[in-house]
């Protein structure tokens, strides 16, 4: 059977098909059952998807953590160290449990030594702090990027599984023998977007978050600095 017959036959079967559907009752989809014609394909996708979902939120209470706002903080900073209360400074800074407190409090430890010296802890001890509001972010861009490949993988499978029981079918196709593989080329690729475009999102947001952060942690530090100066 040439390759021609072949797909001629697929045509008539499709069409076939495409009227019997037209003239069957309308049937609800049941999205369960849809995302198990995905195949196993779907398995890494839905963990993909948790563990993005988890992040976000988890990220998103930390960032809220970290955002905490003391308009007083850094005034009664400024005048602890002006009486040279540094014990009650430091104690200040323990209860506040923030990151730009820790960044000051890492400052306040450096006192005596030379003003280069004390920026520099300040700055290493902010960048501490990004890197830890910075965890799983790496995770939310694998897959943003890596989710669609995988869906894409699927459709792959889905296609040359329709292409072999067409192949194996002889005279006989039929769109049975096509469907399963085009479920799992079309179901896959659903579920990779939607997964990639979820993290993508999760991502950016979590990073514009995380940017107003450093701001944050940058304001305070040249804050802490010029009460140093003075």
């Amino acid at each position: 059977m040439t390759l021609l017959n072949v797909l001629l036959q697929a045509q008539d079967s499709l069409a076939a098909a495409a009227q019997t559907v037209a003239d069957a009752p309308a049937q609800e989809i049941n999205l369960f059952e849809l995302a198990c014609k995905g195949g196993f394909t779907m398995i890494p996708l839905l963990f993909l998807c948790i563990m993005s979902i988890y992040i976000f939120f988890e990220r998103l209470m930390v960032l809220r953590q970290a955002n905490k706002q003391d308009n007083s903080f850094m005034d009664r900073i400024k005048d602890f160290l002006h009486d040279g209360k540094i014990t009650e400074a430091e104690e200040l800074c323990s209860r506040t449990n923030t990151p730009y407190s820790r960044m000051v409090a890492k400052g306040i430890s450096r006192l005596g030594r030379p003003m280069n010296d004390v920026q520099v802890s300040i700055e290493n001890v902010g960048n501490l702090e990004v890197a830890k509001l910075e965890k799983g972010l790496s995770w939310l861009a694998t897959t943003a990027g890596g989710g669609p490949m995988i869906g894409f993988m699927g459709t792959v499978i889905g296609m040359i599984q329709a292409f072999f029981n067409m192949s194996t079918a002889g005279n006989n196709v039929d769109v049975t023998n096509l469907a399963g593989g085009i479920y799992t080329a079309m179901v896959t690729t659903l579920a990779g977007l939607i997964v990639g475009v979820i993290a993508f999102f999760a991502y950016n947001y979590l990073v514009s978050r995380v940017d107003k952060v450093v701001r944050d942690l940058e304001a305070r530090s040249l804050e802490f600095m010029d009460i140093l100066n003075e």
